[in-house]
This record gives C-alpha cells, structure tokens and sequence, in this order.
C-alpha cells in the first residue's frame, strides 16, 4: 500500500477517530485556532444558521464534534431540535444533551424523519463516502437541506510545503514524504461528483482567505493537532513539527510574516 493509500485508509480508520484524534476537543480545537489569524474572518455557524432560515422541525448534527454548530443554532434557533451525533463519545461528553453515539453510516434514525442534516468537515472521515451520503439522504424528509463542508484541494499550500521541507530536512533528504491531508478523500472539487448521486441543487459557497502570522506558534499547534496519525507520516513525527517551526521563524524574520492562502466552502443541497 503507497504512503498516500495508507493516510487515507488512517483518516478513516474509526479506532483512530474516536479514541485519539477526537477522543476529546483538543486536537480539533488546536485546528480550528489557526483561523483567528484568517481575513477575511467568516462566522461558520452563522452561515449555517442562514442556510437554515427555511427550515423547521429537527436537524441532526452528524459528526458534530466538539458542538460549536449545534450551541450555536441552540441559541439562535431553539425552535429546532437540534441533536448533535458523533463517532466518539470523549468528544460529545461537554455538549448539552440531546447527543448520540453512532456511525454516520449506519444512522439511527427512521426514513424521512430529519429536516436537515449537517455534514461539516466529517464525510472525508467516513470508509465508505457514497454509501454514507445515501444514508443520509435516506434519513431527510422530501424537500430536507443537507449542508455539508470540506476544504480545497490547494488549501493551505503553504503549510504541506512547509512539511515536506522539513520531513526532507529531518530525513536528509530534498522531499520528505506529504503530510497526512484529511479533506483530500472529500474535497471542495470531488464534493459535488459524491453528493450528486443522492441530491439536487447542489450550491456552493466558497470562502477564500488568507492566513498572515508574525509567531510560528499557531502553526506548531496546527501541525501538531495530526498527531493521531503520526505512524501515517513516514517521518519522526515531533521532530518534523520542531523543523517546521524553525523553518517558519526564518520566513516570518526575512519576510516579516509566513502567510498561508486558505480555500474552505459550503455545499448545500435538497433531496
């Protein structure tokens, strides 16, 4: 099996969700930190709140993490039941109840009996991506909205670059191998191919923005938040994020800042 072949098979291999990468929030957290560094800035639950102006009656969360969406619609939309799901139950233990433990390929849940069914940054996690997507196509009530999110295919660029150098380095050699990529099994291009053989009207909303930093601190976080599939990378894990780091603070002291070109998008679709 190639390098790429089995960080692919890693980021979905259901022990490694959900009794390491998201047995609790902390390494999804250290991911999501980096963006307070983006412009423009984007209010992800707020975009989905808007998604849902429409919609009434119940919304699953499905692969809802550490709950930033479903606190968020709780808030501004107690008139829905709004029921975070997720693989790992470490990581649903500080959300508010309703909350599940289940497989998104397998959901708990009658035919036609959801209105709308979040999908945010999950699906690339799943084994088999279009058996789940039919699942939850399956669940929707006719004329129900999924809302799915993943990024670009050249999304943050600059740090797998940044990675191979130092992966190189650490290794002395010119190219070390990638770094684990976890949107690539489901990204922003191959999205609508999956999703357009259980819904229609598929709408895409990208987000651009880029990622300015003065300190390599947020991008030490956000390499290491991988660590769940260290054995993946072919290199000395730590050893590499160290590298990278010193490689970072160069850049930011000859350039005056490392920047990082983001590529992140909604999908929303009917059944």
């Amino acid at each position: 099996m190639s390098n790429t072949a089995q960080q692919d098979a890693a980021v979905a291999d259901k022990a490694i969700l959900a009794n390491s990468a998201y047995a609790d929030g902390r390494h999804l957290a250290a991911r999501q930190s980096i963006y307070r560094w983006q412009q423009p800035q984007y209010d992800l639950p707020g975009i989905v709140v808007e998604e849902l102006a429409d919609t009434s009656g119940t919304v699953l969360d499905v692969g809802c993490g550490n709950g930033k969406f479903v606190s968020r619609l709780r808030k501004d939309r107690p008139d829905l039941q709004v029921v975070g799901m997720d693989l790992s139950a470490g990581i649903l233990a500080d959300i508010e109840k309703p909350v599940l433990v289940a497989d998104a390929q397998a959901l708990p849940f009658a035919d036609n009996s959801v209105d709308a069914v979040l999908a945010l940054h999950m699906l690339y996690h799943v084994g088999d991506i279009a058996a789940t997507i039919k699942e939850l196509a399956r669940i929707l009530r006719p004329g129900g909205v999924l809302i799915a999110s993943t990024n670009s295919d050249t999304d943050k660029q600059e740090l797998d670059q940044l990675w191979a150098r130092a992966a190189g380095d650490v290794l002395g050699i010119p190219e070390g191998p990638a770094r684990v990529s976890l949107s690539s099994r489901f990204s922003l291009e191959k999205a609508p191919g999956y999703l357009a053989t259980a819904f229609k009207d598929i709408r895409i909303r990208k987000l651009p923005g880029t990622i300015e930093l003065t300190d390599p601190a947020p991008i030490v976080a956000h390499l290491a938040s991988y660590e769940a599939w260290a054995d993946q990378c072919g290199v000395p894990f730590h050893d590499t994020v160290s590298r990278a780091a010193e490689f970072a603070a160069a850049t930011i002291a000859i350039e005056g800042s490392f920047k990082i070109t983001c590529l992140g998008g909604f999908l929303a679709c009917r059944v």
